[in-house]
């Protein structure tokens, strides 16, 4: 049942005109018959001003008597005469003028991480066109620079529940569910050593302490060394510029080809003497 709009204030006028029992009141109320008790008593709300339910359309006077004939019954709120709201019929979302300049980061949120969620779905979840969505997605939209992909439940566009509800309808959908990441294998556990056996009795070994011990390559044997190799000749090694004189044949100066040539000067004294 529908509860008045000031119970307490209600209270105070049923005390106060009525000769309802506190537990009608306190039904009608919302309120403790202790409390409405408290309130004849003059405890609680004292100076409150009481609030005629008859004025306000709450009760009537036929439902008052009614009551007050029959203590056990209890009071029913009249029908208001006043048209209720209607309920607001689905459609898009009313977007408020300041956020609506954060709907393409939403959108390119919603199609980076949820690819199975239809235009319709997004539109109405975010309240923007069709137009709007594939602008984004073909990145011809006037502003694609500047897009930044954002949820749009911190963008405060739509609320969690909505988004887990409109991805859930699109999954069963589509019959595609994201299964959990699989975990990593556990890296196998290196193989312990086997323990060596325990020995019966006796002295150990050097080598059954320390174990074999690896031996050192033998170094190569060096030449015997002796004064006949430290000190024998070495065959003289020929300079460049002898080599090529003996390469090249010497030719012979002008002296040597005038030894045995006797000059004219000589001749003729030889001449001379012979005649003499």
């Amino acid at each position: 049942m529908a509860q008045p709009l000031m119970p307490k204030a209600t209270a105070v006028w049923l005390v106060d005109n009525t000769t309802l029992t506190f537990d009608q009141i306190a039904a009608f109320c919302a309120l403790h018959a202790l409390e409405v008790q408290a309130i004849a008593d003059g405890e609680v709300a004292p100076g409150m001003h009481g609030l005629d339910p008859l004025a306000n359309g709450q009760l009537t006077k036929e439902e008052i008597a009614r009551c007050e004939a029959d203590g056990s019954a209890e009071l029913e709120m009249a029908k208001p005469n006043v048209p209720l709201p209607k309920v607001r019929q689905k459609g898009a979302r009313y977007t408020p003028i300041s956020k609506r300049q954060d709907r393409p980061d939403a959108i390119a949120w919603l199609l980076r991480n949820y690819p199975e969620l239809s235009d319709a779905q997004i539109s109405r979840m975010i309240g923007t066109t069709k137009p709007t969505i594939n602008a984004v997605r073909d990145k011809t939209h006037h502003n694609t620079t500047n897009i930044k992909p954002q949820s749009p439940v911190y963008l405060g566009l739509c609320t969690p529940d909505d988004l887990e509800k409109m991805v859930a309808i699109a999954r069963a959908r589509a019959g595609t569910t994201r299964a959990p990441a699989p975990e990593p294998e556990a890296e196998a556990a290196p193989e312990a050593a086997p323990e060596p056996a325990i020995r019966a009795s006796g002295p150990l070994k050097p080598q059954e302490v320390f174990g074999e011990t690896v031996r050192a390559p033998e170094p190569e044997a060096e030449p015997e060394v002796s004064a006949d190799t430290l000190f024998k000749e070495r065959p003289a090694e020929e300079s460049p510029a002898e080599d090529a004189a003996a390469e090249i044949p010497a030719e012979e100066s002008p002296a040597e080809e005038n030894v045995g040539q006797e000059s004219p000067a000589e001749e003729s004294a030889a001449e001379e003497s012979s005649q003499s």
